[in-house]
């Protein structure tokens, strides 16, 4: 007779994503009970939502294009500050530098 082995910490993260997807259980709430983090909770419920809609390839294309887009959009931002701060320097070492005139 071979017995099915079941994950306990598969079985509570299980049980902690139906608490705050099913029955709406704030995640700070949830993460403050279990003096863990509200990003890890946060990772179990979307799992479990998709897990429980049954569409975990459309949601997760969803999600990869999401991560994708917001990817590139912080590389846009980051570049975008640098050249802020480059202009920015060079704002003040122009107005710092004696003028000369011909």
């Amino acid at each position: 007779m071979s017995a099915q082995y079941t994950d306990p910490a598969q079985e509570f993260r299980d049980h902690v994503a139906q608490l705050v997807v099913n029955e709406g259980l704030e995640l700070t709430e949830a993460a403050r009970r279990l003096a863990s983090s509200s990003k890890t909770l946060a990772n179990w419920a979307a799992t479990k939502k998709i897990a429980t809609q049954g569409t975990a390839g459309a949601a997760r294309k969803l999600v990869t294009e999401l991560e994708a887009e917001n990817s590139r959009l912080k590389r846009a931002l980051a570049e975008i500050k640098m050249e802020r701060d480059l202009l920015k320097a060079t704002v003040y070492f122009a107005k710092e530098s004696p003028r000369t005139t011909r």
